[in-house]
């Protein structure tokens, strides 16, 4: 073809990507066991669910060479190190690693490539990795596989349906290439910070794996072996210019960060190591002791709101638990009685979900007023205003429902309602309490705010083992099927 035609440039582009594809080349596997468990030991510290997924992966692919990749996905909070440990798996397999983002990605070509008919036409992100890897058999992280959107362009998640099914993915076309090429090899892993805007039929195709948040223990443990040596580094100092003492640690996570995962912990570390470094520079070669009592020279006063139980049992205050996509929280429900004609007000930004728990949590107590040692008069002749404090935040979902029945109950009964006890699930109108989500998160965040029992609804004892056994210990937990039984265990006599 003449050097200066339309089409030149086009083919030979063309051709250049069809050449570098590695369709044969593959890197050579680390199949030594004992080996890959022990880089994952190195580059993280627990997540035993995870690693032990990995090595079981490994097994197979020892014991039976042809092995459809499996296809991972990481859900848990920001900062529990989910895009770090795909690289960790990667350098353990000794695969090479590519990442590819997907928030906000809209444009389905992204992911099949354009035709070779447009001009600028290139292949999708997928190919696109493969060609960087120079293999074909990398380990590709498909990051934040929550936050695609979609759009007039077409809609990413669907196009990613058979990139993302071992049944397919091995003859997967590509708009460019116009043939097909083989995924079969390439092992896939999705992040994900929550699964409910993901399509149905892309979760279906993948194995979840849930990381919950640390322990107040896990964290100082990740501080000690990989925050605190890496912050040194990067901040040019050794650890004869400072150290951290245990108790500052535990200080820095409980007065200074809220979270299930280490980001902000991080921060505050770099803080300390940026102090300890305009120290050295300016020419004191002292060590920087950090102790509790001297923290606040080096990050200020605490700012991070303590989730600390109540001071002192109270009518009509009750402890819920509620899960977020940023791990567990403590909420704090009070219901309030005015004179009135017997409306139910709710207040704190509360969703249509948590309006509707509110309001069967209403019918029922009304319906069993006698039982209950509550005057039926005052349905008729008390407002029940409830509210949830942090007004700015919105909150919904179902499982605050037994809260709020203990706590309108209180308020209508004068019973206290004692202040060690947290509780969640959610309530039908008989009163029977059903099964919740989240429960290892909301476990930790009642760790968190030093409360000594926790109410769960029968059906999440078996979410217990994914607790830690020091928590299990720690804390006492009680299985009730309804909200009469929380009621006998969370109201105080007056």
């Amino acid at each position: 073809m003449h050097p200066d035609a339309a089409e030149s440039a086009t083919l030979r582009n063309y051709l250049d990507v069809m050449v570098n594809l590695p369709w044969s080349k593959s890197s050579e596997e680390n199949l030594d066991l004992a080996r890959a468990q022990q880089i994952l030991e190195e580059d993280h510290y627990g997540l035993e669910k995870v690693k032990e997924r990995i090595i079981e992966a490994l097994a197979v692919r020892k014991l039976k060479e042809v092995v459809k990749g499996p296809i991972l996905c990481l859900v848990g909070p920001p900062g529990v190190g989910k895009t770090s440990l795909g690289r960790s798996i990667a350098r353990a397999l000794n695969r090479k690693f590519q990442r590819l983002s997907l928030g906000g990605l809209h444009d389905e070509a992204e992911i099949r490539g354009h035709r070779r008919t447009y001009i600028g036409a290139m292949p999708g992100r997928i190919v696109q990795s493969i060609q960087q890897a120079g293999t074909n058999n990398p380990l590709i992280m498909l990051d934040e596989i929550d936050k695609v959107g979609s759009d007039f362009r077409g809609d990413p998640s669907s196009a990613l349906l058979e990139v993302l099914d071992p049944e397919q993915n091995n003859s997967f076309r590509d708009n460019y290439l116009g043939v097909s090429f083989d995924l079969s090899h390439v092992m896939f892993m999705t992040t994900a910070n929550m699964l409910d805007t993901v399509h149905a039929a892309l979760r279906d195709r993948m194995e979840v794996i849930r990381l919950a948040g640390y322990t107040e223990e896990e964290k100082i443990q990740i501080c000690r072996r990989h925050i605190i040596p890496k912050q040194m580094e990067a901040h040019g100092i050794t650890a004869h210019h400072v150290s951290i003492s245990r108790s500052a640690l535990r200080a820095i996570i409980l007065q200074y960060t809220h979270e299930a995962g280490l980001r902000q912990v991080e921060r505050e570390i770099a803080t300390v190591c940026r102090k300890s470094a305009r120290r050295v520079a300016e020419g004191n070669d002292t060590m920087a002791r950090v102790t509790v009592t001297n923290l606040h020279e080096f990050l200020g006063p605490p700012h991070a709101p303590r989730d600390e139980v109540l001071k002192k049992d109270q009518v009509g205050v009750a402890t819920g638990l509620a899960w977020t996509p940023a791990g567990g929280d403590v909420l704090f429900i009070e219901a309030l009685t005015t004179n009135g004609k017997g409306s139910l007000m709710l207040t704190g930004q509360l969703g249509d979900v948590m309006k509707e728990s509110a309001q069967a949590a209403y019918t029922w107590a009304k319906a069993r007023a006698k039982d209950l040692e509550i005057d039926e008069e005052k349905f008729t002749k008390l407002d029940i205003h409830i509210h949830i404090p942090e007004g700015a935040i919105p909150k919904d979902g179902p499982s605050a429902g037994v809260t709020l029945a203990t706590a309108m109950v209180s308020a209508l009964s004068g019973k206290a309602v004692k202040r060690s006890v947290a509780m969640t699930g959610e309530i039908t109108l008989r009163g029977n309490i059903l099964p919740v989500g989240g429960v290892k998160e909301k476990v930790l965040a009642a760790r968190r705010a030093r409360v000594t029992t926790i109410l769960l609804p029968q059906q999440n004892k078996r979410d217990l083992e994914e607790v830690p056994k020091e928590l299990l210990k720690e804390l006492n937990f009680v299985f009730i099927d309804t909200v009469r039984q929380a009621l006998k265990l969370a109201l105080v006599s007056p």
